[in-house]
């Protein structure tokens, strides 16, 4: 619902890039309205995200974030940010970095390989490593607000604490996005709905 508030109040659309192609009808009631599906193509992690940006601008689109299914609770000021980069003139990168050493999102105004080639991905390293890799292609990159994704029993207790608890993660000093399907799906898991 964060992308879909923000589709409303600037000019961008929530896409979906799934797989695998033919589970189209698992999306069914789930997605707010306005939103479309892409089916992801490619072999490994790098290589769909790399087609999925491709796809989205054959779709017509300008510019293109990619981002994670695992951070419920970015804060919308960050993806305001990220709008607000992608549509002031000049190629640029952005990147979310995430608080794991990945990222949470991957913005561009044209198509790049260079952020998606010889990643050592699901590592503590890929932020650096994309940052090298877009440095290398002399292209400017905008550094989002630090968040983090949910990818273990760890990051799960800071997303509970955040959402049950309103604990603000000790690593940021922005508030996040109050996810309420999230926030009720944990307190159904916790019994206390």
């Amino acid at each position: 619902m964060n992308i879909a508030g923000l589709a409303e109040e600037a000019a961008c659309a929530g896409v979906i890039s799934y797989t695998p192609m033919g589970d189209e009808h698992l999306f069914d009631g789930l997605l707010p309205a306005g939103y479309r599906l892409v089916p992801q193509r490619g072999d490994g992690f790098g290589e769909r995200l790399l087609t999925t940006a491709q796809d989205l601008f054959a779709c017509g689109f300008s510019s293109v974030c990619l981002i994670d299914s695992d951070s419920p609770t970015v804060p919308r000021e960050a993806f305001a940010m990220a709008v607000d980069a992608l549509q002031r003139p000049g190629d640029r990168i952005l990147l979310g970095p995430s608080h794991d050493g990945g990222y949470y999102l991957i913005g561009m105004k044209q198509s790049h390989a260079a952020p998606f080639e010889n990643i050592t991905w699901s590592t503590t390293s890929v932020f650096a490593e994309t940052v090298v890799a877009i440095q290398r292609i002399g292209v400017e990159v905008v550094t989002l607000p630090l968040w983090y994704d949910v990818d273990d029993s760890a990051t799960l207790s800071v997303l509970r604490s955040e959402l049950i608890y309103g604990l603000q993660p000790n690593f940021t000093s922005l508030s996040g996005y109050p996810a309420e399907h999230t926030r009720r799906f944990l307190r159904q898991l916790d019994g206390s709905v």
